[in-house]
């Protein structure tokens, strides 16, 4: 009649292999036999578990090596579309050097050039920020929402109705469908 045991090796990192041991009660001579299987597949196992747990550490390795890889390219592409929004800007700043000049030597008649260059220079950013996908948040006259809209006040205004923005004191702009800035407004509140 056979005698069955079950030994469990443990590793260091908590992986473990069950093996099933057979013992014959009326053989000795057998038992030494099992005992050398048993030694054998238990050294088998353990040299197992230290494969996986070399395979184990590659990957971790293989692992940080790629997280690192990939934040160091993100940082990269980061840095190229920063640079080109700059370099897209350096016709602004041109035109504001060349704008505060004029403005230096323009006398009083001058006035009128001067607001209409720097209207330009204004339109001229909107559309810069505009092909890098900066959109202006409408508030007047439209339903307040606090996902684009931060209310700094309310007025009463028996014309419309409550929950109108009445007022916008700093414009608000989404990025690609991302508020960046909510506008700061008022808001109807006849209650």
């Amino acid at each position: 009649m056979a005698e069955e045991k079950k030994v469990v090796v443990n590793n260091e990192d908590g992986d473990s292999a069950e093996i099933t041991l057979q013992k014959k009660q009326d053989a000795p001579e057998v038992d030494e036999n099992i005992s050398e299987d048993a030694t054998a597949e238990l050294e088998n196992l353990k040299a197992e578990l230290k494969a996986k747990d070399e395979r184990i550490l590659r990957l971790q390795a293989d692992f940080d090596n790629f997280r690192k890889r990939t934040a160091r390219e993100k940082s990269e592409v980061a840095a190229v579309i920063e640079q080109a929004f700059l370099k897209d800007l350096l016709p602004l700043l041109d035109n504001l050097s060349r704008a505060s000049d004029a403005a230096e030597k323009a006398g009083q008649n001058d006035v009128e050039t001067l607001r209409k260059g720097i209207e330009m220079i204004k339109q001229e950013t909107v559309a810069v920020m505009g092909k890098h996908g900066l959109e202006a948040i409408e508030t007047l006259n439209k339903a307040f929402d606090p996902n684009f809209h931060q209310a700094v006040g309310t007025v009463k205004d028996e014309t419309k109705e409550d929950g109108t923005i009445a007022a916008e004191f700093q414009r608000g702009y989404t990025a690609r469908g991302a508020v960046i800035r909510p506008s700061m407004v008022q808001v109807v509140n006849n209650s």
